[in-house]
């Protein structure tokens, strides 16, 4: 794969690598008395010397002849040099962050490289909006890498979106000199039904010899699976569980560690490495989705690295996972992922390899980063007026919207309706369908908080069609009061989840009026707004300002009740059909085990 993130390609500057190597010529930068993390080997080498020439690694070892009149010497002193970090699968959107804010954040830490799958944006603004954030992305240094969004919708015919992605797109932007893949393939029927046009948005990814990276969730591990890989999907980050991971690794298929502000999942799938006597080549350490406030709090993959050794990874196995492992699986070890002659000078130093703070960052052999904060300052951006106006909802809404009426036969002689609501799991992707004996008041069914049952209606936001769709949640334990936000997976379509409907209609229509984003409200009284306007994902904020008030949302949450890790993260993902067992979509309630409509009242016999 030809590498377009480098500061020079290899063949233009071989001849000089080659020379510098040699003593002929002088190194740009000479790095000495550094202890090597070599993740080729997976070993610590002492008192050893980099030189650095045309933003590439010239020569490991003794590099005193490469030292010139010129050359910029930097004494590690004894410090840890290893590769610098690769974030194999990432939605810079979930940080609610441009592209280059997001930069920002992440760099000081260690991130040199990310995989990003920007469907978010793609879900609302098609890949115009994705052209928007690339060009963020690129007045930074960080490597920013697009893997095409795949699936807009997520899953075909179950809700509705601002776009549409089919593939002769997806072939057209295999053509980007910022392309290195496909998004992740969340549609696994589409795959395993072998449907013509899932297999034509993946085959054009793998006619043009990039990458496709997956989504499988399902926790099967038979035909399922191998008709997944098969196919040609590389990696997956969806497993929740160890033996999931376990059967990809075993399958050839990257298994993509996910450790995210919401998503907490190494705790089980680090597992498979632990209790097993395996090869960890096939594992990579990821972050699918985080938030501002653990990035300033705790860090990227600094972070995860961190997580990792908790669970009892080895360290120099668990830097090979956002390394040398994450570079192989999208097929860029030879110029990315580790540190060795020829390869892009993308490297960290680090104090000790306990706490894994990070002193330096290079990127292309240019100072990035040091002791916390990015070096230089980056050209401004603005996205288009276009990109933050992206409310459509055609009816006003009110009280007497969120109402759902019953039918005097479907109810009980209890006075109750059984109904489905969607369990929601703390810091897990996954729900459970849950069937709850539901009172009729009035007529009407409403939340029930001493069952921690809430209200939630999903409505379409992108073409004005009116269509909503009418459910219930469970799992948050909220008291009183309501939440809503235009960060809705995949769709992004305005969702409200709450317990009564005067602060469903106030929650829903103070996300209209600011063009976006997420707020929490109780007894007719706003207590923590977060606007997005770009796309209703993203603000143009500091990170530092976008933490704050993330971190205020967080405790607006806990003053309704809930005390559970990024609910709102949690709540995001009520709508996205690709995940197991029960969503809710603006068209309405899904079996996502059977991928069919249900109602909203359950049948006595379920």
């Amino acid at each position: 794969m030809i590498n377009h993130f480098c500061k020079h390609p290899l063949w233009e500057v071989s001849a000089q690598l080659s020379a510098v190597a040699g003593g002929v010529k002088p190194a740009d930068m000479v790095i000495t008395h550094a202890n090597l993390v070599n993740v080729c080997t997976r070993e610590i080498l002492p008192d050893v010397s980099v030189a650095v020439s045309a933003g590439r690694i010239a020569l490991v070892g003794d590099a005193a002849h490469c030292i010139g009149e010129g050359t910029q010497v930097v004494d590690a002193q004894g410090q840890y040099l290893a590769p610098g970090f690769l974030d194999g699968h990432i939605h810079v959107e979930s940080s609610m962050m441009g592209a280059g804010e997001y930069a920002r954040a992440v760099i000081p830490h260690g991130t040199v490289g990310i995989y990003m799958d920007p469907h978010e944006i793609c879900n609302v603004l098609g890949l115009e909006g994705v052209q928007c954030m690339m060009e963020d992305a690129a007045r930074t240094p960080l490597k920013a890498m697009l893997t095409t969004p795949s699936c807009v919708p997520a899953v075909p015919g179950f809700e509705d979106t601002g776009s549409h992605i089919g593939p002769a797109d997806v072939e057209k932007t295999m053509d980007w000199d910022c392309c290195v893949g496909l998004g992740e393939m969340m549609n696994f029927p589409g795959i395993l039904s072998s449907s013509e046009e899932t297999h034509a948005i993946t085959g054009n990814t793998l006619k043009a010899g990039k990458i496709v990276t997956g989504h499988y969730s399902m926790p099967e591990n038979g035909r399922g699976l191998n008709a997944y890989v098969a196919s040609g999907i590389r990696c997956c980050h969806e497993s929740t569980r160890a033996e999931d991971a376990l059967a990809k690794m075993r399958l050839g298929m990257y298994a993509m560690l996910r450790e995210g502000s919401a998503w907490h999942d190494l705790k089980e799938v680090s597992r498979s490495i632990t209790e097993h006597e395996v090869d960890t080549r096939f594992a990579v350490l990821i972050s699918d989705d985080t938030h501002p406030h653990t990035l300033l709090s705790q860090g990227h993959l600094d972070h995860i690295v961190r997580r990792a050794v908790e669970e009892g990874i080895d360290v120099l196995t668990a830097i090979q996972m956002v390394t040398i492992n994450c570079a192989q699986c999208f097929q860029m070890d030879h110029e990315l992922g580790s540190i060795a002659p020829g390869k892009c000078a993308d490297m960290v130093l680090l104090d000790n390899l306990e706490d894994l703070n990070v002193r330096k960052v290079w990127i292309d052999g240019d100072l990035a980063a040091q002791d916390g904060a990015v070096v230089g300052e980056y050209a401004p951006y603005t996205y288009p007026e276009w990109a933050t106006r992206s409310i459509h909802i055609r009816d006003a809404i009110t009280p007497e919207t969120f109402r759902i009426p019953v039918q005097e036969g479907q109810i009980r002689p209890d006075g109750t309706v059984n109904i489905r609501a969607i369990e929601v799991i703390p810091a897990r992707v996954g729900d459970y369908e849950r069937h709850v004996a539901l009172p009729v008041k009035d007529g009407l069914l409403k939340s029930d908080v001493e069952q921690d049952v809430l209200k939630t209606v999903v409505f379409e936001r992108h073409h004005d069609t009116g269509k909503k769709g009418f459910g219930f949640v469970k799992g948050f334990g909220i008291r009183q009061g309501a939440m809503a936000s235009t960060v809705a997976h995949d769709a992004h379509n305005l969702l409200v989840v709450g317990t009564s409907d005067e602060d469903m209609a106030l929650a829903a229509n103070t996300l209209i009026q600011c063009g976006g984003g997420m707020c929490a409200v109780s007894n007719g009284q706003v207590l923590g707004l977060v606007p997005l306007p770009i796309a209703g994902l993203m603000s143009e904020k500091p990170v530092e300002e976008i933490g704050r008030i993330v971190a205020d949302l967080e405790e607006a949450w806990k003053k309704i009740g809930c005390s559970m890790p990024s609910p709102f993260m949690t709540m995001a993902l009520i709508p996205l059909a690709c995940l197991p067992e029960l969503r809710l979509t603006d068209r309405g309630l899904v079996d996502c085990n059977r991928f069919c409509f249900v109602d909203i009242i359950a049948d006595e016999e379920a």
